[in-house]
């Protein structure tokens, strides 16, 4: 009876934990054309969770499927160009009302992690992925490589953003002519 209890006391505070909506003033794009987010991106720099913080080659695919969710495919060599392929496969849902800029990436049936679309730029060749805890961001491109005055354009608005940026590690990228995966 007191566990019964202390669960309908806590369920409001465990709900909220599982928002993934970010708070009003948390940038994210107007409006995401979904059709032209999905596809290939290549990670160029990121504030990586525990699991990617050494990869190389990070490529995010996502493919819009037919009941409106988002199939994503993430890989990435582990430590090094010939390191071992990792391969992750949440699955995105948008979250209504947000204009398609908030996802939540499902990686196991309880896990629902927070993904904001922060930026994109008008062409969909560039954007960051952000969270509102400012613990994890990604900047990617539909390239493997980007010139310096664009990485430090994203870089400056992943600050504005309110991260860390000296924390920011760049992803290690093989040009396409020497990759096996792109």
């Amino acid at each position: 009876m007191r566990l019964r209890r202390l669960l309908l006391a806590l369920a409001p505070s465990l709900l909220a934990a599982c928002s993934v909506m970010p708070p009003q003033d948390f940038p994210r794009e107007d409006n995401v054309d979904l059709d032209a987010y999905m596809g290939k991106w290549y990670v160029i720099a990121h504030i990586p969770p525990g699991p990617t913080r050494n990869s190389y080659n990070s490529i995010e695919r996502y493919d819009l499927t037919p009941d409106g969710k988002i199939h994503t495919v993430f890989t990435y060599r582990e430590g090094g160009f010939d390191g071992e392929q990792k391969t992750m496969e949440p699955t995105g849902t948008v979250i209504d009302g947000s204009n398609n800029a908030v996802w939540a990436m499902r990686f196991y049936w309880v896990l629902r992690m927070q993904y904001v679309i922060s930026y994109v730029d008008p062409d969909y060749q560039t954007t960051i992925v952000a969270r509102d805890k400012h613990d994890y961001v990604w900047i990617m491109a539909r390239t493997p490589q980007i010139d310096a005055a664009t990485y430090d354009s994203l870089v400056d608005r992943v600050k504005n953003l309110g991260y860390d940026t000296g924390k920011l590690r760049r992803v290690p990228q093989q040009p396409l002519s020497e990759r096996s995966d792109g």
